[in-house]
């Protein structure tokens, strides 16, 4: 059972509502160790003074703030808990706004409110109301030892704390030349306009987040199972080259692309996951890497031989 990351209150108006505060998202990436490519073993990487080249203790290490080059202020922890709010363990909420007025690019991390016990009915009314009038709560909360900005909405059975990005945190598109005006600026033509409308709408669906899978990840994680099976043998995963219309050039005939899609009608099917695949043909797999490593073996065992025969003095027959 996940543990909660803390308990206290969520409050609006004069209205306090006992939750505790629990991780919206599981981390599935595949961690890998670095070892040394002539013994296997791992690398331990050491804390060292960049003067001394010793290592230096935890109990050693301050946390500073490099002001200028070389030049280094110390903040202890105490001035870090000093900084921070009175209300660490508490979601105040300050105003509401519609939550469709939140730009996309603010949204952050998610946590998940959970009520403390007996705390049903007003996170009940909280929920409710937020979502009847398509509201968000802005709050800020303290999350260890930093103060973040959020949002409180609705969704499904849940309030979810959603932390937001602080304006600073984000680039303007103006930093970057894009593409301004029309479309009929960069002679985009009625008809590919339409084209490409009953295109979208043709390769519209519901969206439904199980459909889509982590491919890199499953992909990878097939490959590992293989060469553990395999003992050590490479086991390789080729891929067909393929050349995609219009990557060869930036002349795209839209007009032929946009006919072709239309024609087709359908969105484009999900593909099976790395592990769907390996699953159907793990027994061919395994013999295949396990027929290439003995076949190895022995050409590694006969390199010796033919050297020791090359070696060995010739007899004069009679």
């Amino acid at each position: 059972m996940a543990r909660p990351i803390w308990s206290g209150t969520l409050t609006f108006g004069l209205l306090n509502v006992p939750v505790s505060l629990m991780s919206g998202e599981r981390k599935v990436d595949l961690h890998f160790r670095m070892l040394d490519s002539r013994d296997k073993s791992p690398i331990r990487f050491e804390r060292v003074n960049a003067e001394t080249g010793e290592e230096v203790p935890w109990k050693d290490i301050v946390k500073a703030f490099e002001y200028d080059k070389g030049n280094y202020v110390v903040v202890e922890q105490e001035d870090i808990k000093s900084a921070a709010p009175e209300g660490h363990e508490s979601v105040e909420v300050e105003t509401f706004v519609d939550a469709s007025q939140i730009d996309v690019r603010y949204y952050e991390k998610p946590y998940i409110l959970v009520p403390g016990k007996k705390a049903e009915k007003g996170y009940v009314l909280l929920r409710e109301t937020l979502r009847d009038t398509g509201q968000a709560g802005i709050a800020r909360v303290v999350i260890r030892t930093r103060q973040y900005l959020c949002a409180v909405l609705p969704q499904g059975d849940a309030l979810v704390l959603m932390l937001l990005r602080y304006p600073q945190e984000l680039v303007a598109p103006d930093d970057y030349k894009l593409p301004s005006g029309n479309a009929g600026d960069y002679r985009v033509s009625p008809k590919e306009m339409e084209m490409a409308r009953k295109l979208i709408q043709s390769m519209s669906g519901e969206w439904n987040p199980d459909e889509y899978h982590d491919e890199f990840r499953e992909r990878l994680q097939a490959i590992i199972a293989e060469r553990i099976q395999a003992k050590g043998a490479t086991a390789r995963v080729e891929e067909p080259a393929h050349e995609r219309e219009g990557d060869a050039t930036n002349v795209v005939d839209f007009m032929a692309l946009l006919q072709k899609s239309l024609g087709e009608n359908k969105r484009t099917p999900a593909k099976k996951t790395a592990t769907e695949q390996v699953a159907k043909r793990p027994a061919k797999a395994t013999k295949a890497v396990k027929k290439e490593a003995k076949k190895t073996a022995r050409k590694s065992a006969a390199k010796p031989a033919k050297k020791a025969a090359k070696k060995a003095p010739l007899r004069k027959a009679g």
